[in-house]
């Protein structure tokens, strides 16, 4: 598909908004689809992922920056419907072809409620694309901003349902908010929360990857490490009970055992069998993750580091250990 990305700036200008629509047009472009990128300041990611230039999309821009502090009085401006309706104009070029805009946080803030009327104006004559309106912060619900907000036009742009798009929140606490604001169900806002390449941000080795890529635990959380050997007094049956009963409160909760079995001790093969068994019993199939089962040895010590970075805690439920 074709997808736009629209915000004020995008990288390398510095900011949370900026470094999130980075990400999602890297990993959309990568992921087959055709991305084009819709700013006032910022630059082209590669030849792929192309930026269209709009400099009255700006919040900094001249004419934009006077319009506001009229607009912050509660005034109407002059300016305003020609800023509006020159914005109309450049966005319907910049949209051209695409089946999706994504709008980050410009139907949220006052930042520039002229390219927030332009956006909304469109919508309503039905040229846009399929539009999704991707919160990040909202005026309306932020102390700092509401005395720059006044009901009526084009305020209200920003705490009103347009009526045939999709909203999406950063976190849950934003979907109340927005629910309330916008006085529409909470169930129809989608929560996503910021990403992190965690292979890119930790430099996890090649073999921490292949594995978290079969166990899927990093969709998990919390996620519980047992750096252990399979042998009974590792006691790790009480893990597996910890767990079952953890995830009655938080059902995407995990637990890894990254050792091998004991090398001493001929029954920690039958204590292993006795563990899978119970792991199954308790319906933990998908959830608790013996690394025994995905790599024959001892795994490196930097693949054990790279899993203490990603667990939220360390469980050691041993009947006994020499350090204590």
């Amino acid at each position: 598909m074709k997808i736009a990305l629209l915000h004020y700036s995008v990288p390398p200008i510095v900011g949370g908004v900026e470094s999130v629509i980075a990400h999602h047009a890297r990993l959309m472009s990568a992921d087959g689809h055709s991305v084009r990128l819709i700013a006032a300041r910022g630059e082209a990611m590669s030849d792929q992922i192309p930026l269209t230039y709009i400099p009255l999309a700006d919040s900094r821009h001249e004419r934009v920056a006077q319009v506001k502090t009229q607009l912050d009085r509660g005034e109407a401006p002059a300016d305003f419907e020609s800023l509006r309706d020159e914005l109309v104009a450049d966005l319907e070029i910049a949209l051209s072809g695409m089946d999706i805009l994504i709008a980050h946080n410009v139907c949220s803030l006052n930042k520039n409620l002229a390219l927030t009327a332009a956006l909304h104006k469109l919508h309503q004559d039905k040229k846009l694309p399929r539009l999704i309106l991707w919160h990040h912060d909202l005026a309306w619900t932020t102390p700092r901003y509401l005395p720059e907000l006044h009901e009526g036009y084009p305020w209200d742009l920003l705490k009103t349902d347009w009526g045939n798009t999709t909203h999406a929140v950063v976190s849950e606490l934003r979907q109340d908010e927005l629910a309330n604001v916008m006085k529409i169900e909470r169930d129809t806002i989608r929560v996503i929360p910021n990403g992190v390449d965690m292979h890119r941000f930790y430099k996890l080795e090649s073999l921490t990857q292949d594995l978290l890529n079969k166990t899927g635990i990093l969709d998990a959380s919390p996620i519980l490490l047992l750096p252990v050997r399979i042998t009974p007094r590792k006691n790790i049956e009480l893990a597996l009970w910890t767990l079952a009963g953890l995830k009655k409160d938080f059902p995407r909760a995990a637990l890894a055992v990254t050792g091998p079995l004991g090398p001493h001790n001929a029954n920690n093969i039958k204590y292993f069998e006795t563990l899978k068994d119970l792991r199954k019993q308790l319906g933990l199939q998908g959830s608790a993750h013996f690394l025994a089962e995905l790599y024959d040895g001892f795994l490196p010590d930097e693949v054990i580091a790279d899993f203490y970075r990603i667990a939220d805690a360390l469980f050691f439920p041993s009947r006994e250990e020499g350090f204590g």
